[in-house]
């Protein structure tokens, strides 16, 4: 066993050369935390301990007594939008910008870690932490997740990937497996954190409570060692979820370095134990635990950066601008929108004055200071504002009804009597959180019953929407302007009276598909499945890959959201090498007014030897335009963003032939189209007795050789059924191992023997 050593400054030496001189029982405490919030010092080595805490859209340091569940009080910080808006901005350098204000706040309150952003995709509507993620789709959570991660490391404070991976439900969220085949695994829930891994080593990633077919993540050495360390090249620290690890020495050879939170001790003993049984080797503990050390190393150098100091009514602007470029304007006919200020206004519902801006549970903030709509549509309207709550947030249930019927009808009048009226709809804050799934995805009764009367009483009438999952919109096709509002952190009131009375003009664009129906959606028959699994049985088709491959109507597609200008698309190039495609494109400001245009690249496999969606997002960028201004866009696909996980080879694969790549607003709403030719990879896959003919006709080795003589070998008479060409598709899915009994193709077992081997050698 070592003995500790004389302290030294933790900055002069290797974390290696650290651990070396620490005793078993040091390493023991340091790859545990010491606290709820901080990880374990060692005194007589000079390593002290650090802080790390929640985020993900802001800073939740707990003054007090700990949780994990956000029940106790936080100091104050910005609330920024969650990821749930800030995703629908598409803005990247934009969530670098709120990334950088998070990191600072961090920085003044001694934090060195903070937990996010989070990035799991949106599997199904009803997942109770949607608002905590970006998006159904693996680019755009990649592409903001490392945004977010260079922002916050950009002011020496660590950012935490979480939750990795394949969490994408609460329900037995601790316990349950997320059984995924290798496809899906690969090309949706793992190539987003891919992306934000490679692009930003964040300091540490936060490894998920759930299983992934059958072992949990925080113990499973292919996930978190051979697939994120030795594939990716991760090279920071791997922690817990707070509760999330069920055998400590098991978490350990697989990889994960702390768990956090203190257990009392209980963890210690068992890896004291594992190592002096022989169940886990004393040079894996060192690892982790220089990995601790790492961690720690990179905290003290990050304090010792220059930063400013932080101004809450800076951050206040850039929360209040971050949630206008987010809201997502989703209908607006006969240009209802924006509103005229000297317009008298119905102003109804009870979100309007008490705003709902954030969700509930281990990331809820507390704000500096919350803007509610109502004030800052009084403040920015010269002409009449009338308030009407319209329903309740909360009531006595045996009474309901008659309140309901006494506000419902308080507020038609005010919409009979007003220019306008504008709603504000949502759902309340119990409906989703941390911790539980959604049932449906419907709004409270009482609100759509709302809706119907108001529209009847004033059929200009706006529809605002609050709520950190996908809401069903029975009442789309009636009303003519809807704002989709998502919750917009702190600022969210004032940016609503911005984009409402057109100070801000609106840009934001749908992340995940709205559905007509809960029951059209991707994962409702296998959610949130049975008895400790879920399985995962809509493969890659999710979200906007679904609905597309399917036909399927919906409410409003992924990348939707409308202007108060217009853009045309025009003048497409695309050219392809080895480094992926290349795309120019030219955007026109067609309006009156400045905009923001987010260009959407999608790419199809038309005639694919795989299964894949008719077109998946691969580039994209935000570019603002004055009223007829017009500029050239340039968009790069990366050769490896063209691949697909070829479950033959365990390996990623660019499948040759003609790409249609097509350029637009939306997946359904596509201006511009071209074909490409993409030079493929050579697949060359070892056949064996049990591989088809098929296989064999198309192996770049053995192809070539019994194409021609298996043309002329399958003959058919002239009353035979089929034809030659029909025979020989018949026979493609013959064994190769029982082919040779087929007297017609001419393959004998000697035949058949040398063909295999000929591609099993080298």
């Amino acid at each position: 066993m070592t003995t500790s050593s004389t302290p030294t400054d933790l900055r002069a030496g290797t974390a290696a050369d650290v651990v070396a001189g620490l005793t078993l029982e040091q390493k023991a405490d340091l790859v545990v935390g010491a606290t709820f919030w901080t990880t374990a010092a060692v005194d007589e080595a000079g390593i002290p301990a650090i802080m790390v805490t929640d985020g993900p859209h802001g800073l939740r340091k707990q003054a007090g007594a700990a949780d994990h569940l956000g029940l106790e009080n936080s100091v104050p910080a910005t609330c920024f939008p969650p990821a749930v808006a800030l995703g629908s901005s598409f803005d990247t350098e934009l969530a670098e910008r709120v990334g950088a204000a998070i990191g600072l706040e961090a920085r003044a309150e001694d934090v060195s870690v903070v937990l996010g952003p989070g990035m799991n995709i949106k599997r199904s509507p009803l997942c109770g932490r949607n608002f905590e993620y970006f998006s159904e789709d693996p680019l755009v959570s990649g592409e903001l997740a490392a945004a977010v991660t260079r922002g916050i490391q950009s002011r020496g404070v660590g950012a935490s990937l979480k939750h990795f991976a394949a969490n994408n439900q609460e329900h037995d969220r601790m316990r349950t497996s997320s059984d995924i085949d290798p496809r899906p695994l690969r090309e949706i829930y793992l190539r987003g954190f891919e992306r934000a891994v490679k692009a930003t080593q964040p300091w540490t990633i936060m490894s998920s409570y759930n299983k992934i077919n059958g072992t949990y993540a925080s113990q499973d050495p292919w996930l978190l060692t051979e697939v994120l360390r030795d594939q990716w090249g991760f090279e920071g620290l791997v922690v817990s979820d707070w509760f999330g690890v069920a055998d400590r020495p098991a978490a350990l050879r697989a990889g994960l370095d702390l768990e956090m939170p203190t257990n009392g001790g209980v963890s210690q003993e068992r890896v004291l134990s594992a190592v002096g049984a022989g169940e886990l080797a004393e040079d894996t503990l060192n690892a982790c635990a220089a990995r601790v050390v790492e961690l720690v190393q990179k905290s003290l150098r990050g304090a010792e950066t220059e930063v400013e100091a932080w101004d809450p009514e800076v951050h206040h602007g850039l929360a209040r601008e971050a949630a206008a470029r987010s809201a997502v304007l989703l209908k607006n006919d006969d240009a209802l929108l924006p509103l005229n200020p000297r317009n008298s206004v119905a102003v109804i519902g009870e979100f309007a004055r008490t705003p709902r801006y954030q969700g509930a549970g281990s990331s809820q903030i507390s704000p500096t200071r919350v803007d509610d709509a109502l004030t800052a549509l009084t403040e920015a309207s010269s002409g009449e504002v009338r308030f009407s709550p319209g329903f309740r947030l909360e009531g006595v249930e045996e009474t309901a009804g008659a309140q309901d019927a006494e506000l419902r009808a308080e507020a038609v009048q005010a919409a009979r009597d007003a220019d306008v009226a504008v709603i504000f709809l949502g759902l309340p804050a119990a409906a989703e959180s941390e911790g539980f799934d959604r049932e449906h995805i419907d709004l409270p009764a009482e609100q759509l019953a709302l809706v119907d009367a108001v529209l009847e009483a004033n059929p200009r009438t706006v529809v605002v929407l609050s709520h950190g999952g996908v809401v069903a919109l029975p009442f789309a096709e009636e009303v003519p302007a809807i704002l989709e509002g998502w919750l917009l952190g702190q600022a969210g009131g004032s940016a609503t009276a911005d984009l409402l009375y057109g100070t801000a003009n609106p840009s934001g664009r749908l992340t995940e598909t709205i559905p007509v129906r809960l029951a059209d959606s991707p994962a409702y028959l296998d959610f949130p499945g049975e008895h400790g699994h879920v399985r995962y049985g809509e493969g890659i088709f999710v979200g906007y890959r679904w609905y597309d491959a399917r036909q399927l109507e919906v409410a409003f597609p992924f990348g939707h959201g409308l202007s108060y200008t217009s853009f045309a698309h025009s003048a497409l190039q695309v050219s392809s090498d080895d480094a992926g495609l290349h795309l120019q494109v030219t955007v026109t400001n067609t309006g009156d007014r400045p905009g923001r245009e987010i260009v959407q690249a999608y790419v199809g496999r038309p005639g694919s030897a795989v299964a894949r969606a008719p077109r998946e997002l691969k580039a994209f960028a935000a570019v603002a335009l004055d009223a007829g201004e017009s500029h050239t866009v340039e968009l790069t696909v990366a050769r490896e963003d063209l691949a697909h996980w070829d479950v033959r080879l365990d390996d990623w694969v660019v499948e040759g032939g003609e790409h249609v790549v097509a350029v637009g607003a939306s997946s359904r709403d596509l201006r511009q189209e071209t074909t490409v030719e993409v030079s493929g990879d050579e697949v060359a896959v070892p056949l064996s007795t049990e591989s088809t003919l098929g296989d064999a006709l198309t192996h770049p080795v053995t192809g070539p050789l019994i194409h021609d003589s298996l043309q002329q070998a399958v003959q058919v008479g002239e009353d035979d059924v089929f034809s030659a060409e029909g025979l020989l598709r018949m026979l493609e899915s013959f064994p190769l191992g029982r082919i040779s009994g087929f007297a017609g193709a001419g393959l004998d077992r000697e035949k058949v023997a040398q063909l295999i081997a000929m591609t099993q050698q080298g």
